[in-house]
């Protein structure tokens, strides 16, 4: 498949500089494009990588300067490249209909421009929306409505009761609506608090593999339009997160937990339950909120902390061994040392309490 330069400009509402001819037949990395191949520079600190770069022609924004190149100028080059990659790597085309080693229960609605894969499992009362794609061995529990141009990729697991809206995806072996933790802990014994609710997840969320997301004790654990949600994340009973929000990969959401519209939480971040992250929150890799957060907020650290206000801490604990040293060289001139270096003194500190108890 060939692209012109002029043609993928028009297609993605950018402009060309250079020759609108060059033939292009595919999109490649700066260090691995050749003469037929785009390539994109979408962060200044690969500039002298775009200069070196063999490619046939680089994608950019309106204001990055090449010069001697071939490029394509889009005001939103991420987003141009989305739609390019997709020109090049066109989605393949699934046949509607049931394959014979479907399982259907009672009382399945599934539209005719439906694909349910081989060894697909429906539970009874299963709806399918127009256009859903359902790839082999997913398991999909009794009662659950799939919307229209859903697509679940293998292994994936819906426990009865889940909704999912229109345009939703979910990568391979995640589970939606398993059972929420919650135990009433009596004498030491835990006793299990049957869980009833629902998940629901809304129009165009996209889930990454071996994500779990439990259903509700009562009620619904819910996803909002348009929200992200990266590999390996685990979202507890009764969470609501908001529209557009992004989810990175290992993150975890306790019970109860409402996580606002537009929130971005890193990689390994975690959050309390029963906590707010307001709408717009922004939370650093591996951040732990353990109270709430207010919208608009950046925080970072464990516990999570205002992000200025970490990042000076940051700074201090890089320079604590020159702390150290200069603290140490004063308590020598002054002789105000209380005597033994650090690991002495925690040792005398250990004997003195046992003499002391």
């Amino acid at each position: 498949m060939k692209f012109s330069l002029g043609d993928l400009a028009e297609r993605v509402g950018g402009e060309v500089q250079g020759s609108p001819a060059r033939q292009l037949d595919g999109v490649r990395t700066l260090s691995e494009a050749g003469p037929t191949h785009l390539s994109f520079l979408t962060s200044p600190s690969y500039l002298e990588q775009a200069v070196a770069s063999a490619a046939g022609a680089v994608l950019v924004g309106r204001k990055t300067l090449l010069p001697g190149r071939d490029l394509l100028r889009c005001a939103e080059p991420q987003l141009a490249l989305a739609a390019i990659l997709r020109l090049f790597h066109p989605v393949a085309a699934v046949t509607p209909g049931v394959h014979s080693t479907a399982v259907v229960g009672a009382e399945c609605q599934v539209a005719a421009s439906a694909a349910i894969a081989p060894y697909v499992v429906l539970g009874r009362g299963v709806t399918v929306g127009e256009g859903s794609v359902l790839h082999p061995h997913v398991v999909v529990g009794e009662g659950c409505r799939i919307g229209a141009r859903v697509v679940l990729h293998p292994h994936v697991v819906l426990y009865p009761g889940v909704h999912l809206a229109d345009g939703v995806e979910i990568h391979a072996g995640t589970v939606l609506g398993s059972d929420g933790f919650g135990y009433a802990s009596v004498r030491g014994v835990h006793h299990k608090i049957p869980q009833v609710g629902r998940v629901e997840i809304g129009a165009d969320v996209e889930i990454g593999a071996l994500t779990a997301i439990d259903r509700a004790l009562l009620g619904a654990t819910s996803i909002g339009a348009g929200t992200k949600i990266d590999n390996l994340v685990q979202v507890g009973h009764n969470v609501v997160v908001g529209d557009r929000s992004i989810l990175c990969g290992q993150v975890g959401i306790a019970g109860s937990a409402r996580v606002g519209s537009g929130v971005v939480m890193g990689g390994r971040a975690g959050s309390a339950g029963h906590l707010t992250v307001g709408d717009g929150a922004q939370l650093a890799a591996a951040a732990v909120v353990l109270q709430s957060v207010d919208a608009g907020t950046a925080v970072a650290g464990a516990p999570a902390i205002p992000i200025a206000v970490w990042r000076r801490q940051q700074a201090i604990f890089r320079r604590l061994p020159e702390i150290w040293k200069r603290l140490r060289a004063l308590e020598q001139k002054t002789g105000t040392k209380d005597g033994g270096d650090d690991r002495d003194s925690g040792h005398a500190g250990g004997a003195g309490d046992a003499r002391e108890a």
